[in-house]
Parts: structure tokens; sequence; C-alpha cells
């Protein structure tokens, strides 16, 4: 069976099944992140379903979702207009897409820069230091190398419910991991379809990542675990940094 590119089928089913992640605690905490700033405009890279962008908006932010998958974009804005979050979707690649206008803050948050394979990490920051104002912030997350080294690779995930089944498996890479999924999706008549697709993720460590900043005009201000845990025994490192004020 032909396999299809991330997110081709799992877009429309994708905050369902992560419903269990606390998405607004999540989103509380990295609106607390960003408080202490004076931001207005904001840039979420890989927004994906939009659930943070939307977040973001109801809080007073004027957001606009930015991603590399259609089907994603698609899901992000029907679900906003069902919702009535006016924010704005754009269609493209941060590794090389050039964004129309600049933003207070940008924002990548679950697992968007472990999708970025490391030939490209730069290229991706350079553009989000593009896309900033100056003195801008630049808040992103990714999954630790102990969580896909230790929870991810060479496993096999699997969420059975009544309307979709989700299998994926996990295999290691040498810097990385490699995901084979699968979906089981009900049909009105009972029977199942299945749809495959396949996901490639990289391993970031905090040095490689705050080096990288470095290269690329940014100043790191903080680094800790997902909501604030301690990030030597977190899932996830959550960084904010800053656009260097020497440089527009």
């Amino acid at each position: 069976m032909q396999r299809q590119d991330a997110y081709t089928h799992l877009a429309k089913w994708f905050e369902y099944l992560n419903d269990d992640c606390d998405y607004e605690n999540w989103s509380q905490y990295l609106i607390m992140q960003l408080k202490a700033y004076p931001l207005q405009t904001g840039l979420d890279v890989g927004c994906g379903g939009g659930w943070f962008t939307r977040a973001f908006q109801r809080h007073g932010y004027q957001m606009t979702g930015l991603d590399v998958s259609a089907e994603m974009l698609d899901y992000a804005q029907a679900r906003a207009l069902k919702e009535g979050v006016r924010s704005e979707y754009l269609f493209g690649d941060i590794t090389k897409m050039q964004l129309p206008k600049k933003f207070d803050f940008v924002t990548a948050i679950n697992d968007c820069l472990n999708y970025i394979p490391k030939q490209k990490l730069d290229s991706a920051l350079k553009r989000v230091y593009g896309a900033l104002k100056k003195e801008g912030i630049f808040l992103f997350d990714v999954s630790s190398e102990r969580k896909i080294l230790q929870r991810i690779a060479n496993t096999v995930c699997v969420d059975d419910r009544d309307d979709v089944t989700y299998i994926s498996f996990n295999k290691a890479e040498i810097d990385g991991v490699t995901m084979d999924v699968s979906l089981f999706e009900k049909n009105p008549d009972g029977t199942f379809c299945r749809k495959d697709e396949t996901h490639r993720q990289y391993i970031y460590t905090e040095e490689e990542l705050l080096v990288a900043l470095e290269r690329n005009g940014f100043t790191p201000i903080l680094v800790t675990g997902h909501l604030g845990e301690d990030k030597r025994s977190s899932d996830r490192l959550c960084i904010l940094a800053q656009k260097k004020g020497g440089r527009v």
C-alpha cells in the first residue's frame, strides 16, 4: 500500500487523538511565558490543526498560523470558523518561505522542530529570525532526546476507539525515529478504511539547539521542561529566545 506524507490522513483526527495532552494547561503555560513581553502579533509555525493558534488569538494576540500540510490547514481554518476565531492561515515551509510581514513573536509548539531535518535547521532559524521584529520572541518546544529514545523508538503505539484506530510502528534511526502510521477509519456502514502515512522526527539536544540559536542571531533566555518541569527528566524541552537587538 502506498504511504503518504505526514498528516495527509491524520490531520482531521490529530486533536481528537491527543485529547489527553491537556491543551488548556499547555497553552496557558506558554501564554505565561509570553506575558513578560509587550507582544501583539504572532506567527504559529507548524500550527497543525490550530489549537494553540486559537488559544493565543483568544488571549488577545493577532495570530497567523503556518503549516506545510494543506490537510492540517483545512482543518485549522474550518475549526477556527466554527469557533468564531479570526486568525489568518498560510501554507508554507518555514525552512524556505519568505513571510509577507514581521511579527512580535513566533511559536513552534508540539514537535514542530523535531520534523525539521538536521541540514535544514539553520535555514528554519534564519526564516524565523527574518519573520521577527527587532527584539522579537521565539518560543518553541521539542520532544526531548530521552523521550524519543526511551519512549518512542522501537515501540508500537496503539489508540483504539469506536470510530478510529491509530497504530504507529516506531523504528529507531541514527538521528531520530521513523513512525509508520496506520489509521483505520470507521465508515457509515460499519466497515473500516485503512490509510497509511510516514512520519520522521529528529533528535535535537539542548546544547545543539542553543548553539544553533546563537549562530542564527538569537539570545536564549529560558530553558525548561514541559510546563516548567525539570528539563532533565521531562518529555519536552521548552525554549524561549529573543532576537538580538543589534540586528533588525
